[in-house]
């Protein structure tokens, strides 16, 4: 006779059916919310010519082994408005250079100037701003026949080294 004197609650005023309901809701909202970011992102991980991009990257690697078989070296310093780029090994380079300088996250602070040797066998660069950040540094043949590269961050006190 116990069970006619207690009161029982309707069950949308108890924790546990709504804690077994948003359970489920929650998985919901986030997979619709994925949904959501994946049909918006314009930005694709995977290359549409993705054996186009290999080939081109061990074409690359054949140009980084030239440059390691002539022997080349260079120096690279960089102060707040000029580059400057002094050879140390190899066969005295006489044409000029390509480089480039590539930023790890913001490509629209990427850029590729043509350089060439003064008097002193330096090659200088005038930049409009200072540098900051991480780069990839990379100098290449002017017939593109070699590249030499290395990861830097600048500023940097000192020489930066390729090789």
């Amino acid at each position: 006779m116990e069970g006619r004197n207690m009161k029982v609650t309707p069950w949308y005023k108890q924790f546990w059916p709504w804690f077994l309901i948003i359970l489920p809701l929650c998985a919901v909202a986030a997979s619709v919310y994925t949904f959501y970011l994946a049909s918006t992102s314009q930005f694709s991980m995977v290359s549409e010519d993705y054996y186009k991009e290999g080939k081109g990257i061990n074409q690359d690697l054949s140009r980084i082994r030239a440059a390691k078989n002539l022997g080349l070296t260079f120096a690279l310093e960089v102060d707040n408005d000029e580059i400057r780029i002094v050879q140390h090994g190899g066969k005295t380079i006489d044409t000029a250079i390509e480089l480039e300088f590539h930023h790890a996250t913001l490509e629209q602070h990427d850029f590729v100037e043509k350089l060439f040797r003064d008097g002193t066998g330096t090659y200088r660069l005038n930049l409009d701003a200072p540098l900051e950040g991480r780069w990839l540094v990379q100098i290449d043949a002017y017939d593109q026949s070699w590249r030499l590269q290395t990861r830097a961050t600048l500023p940097h006190d000192g020489v930066i080294w390729l090789n």
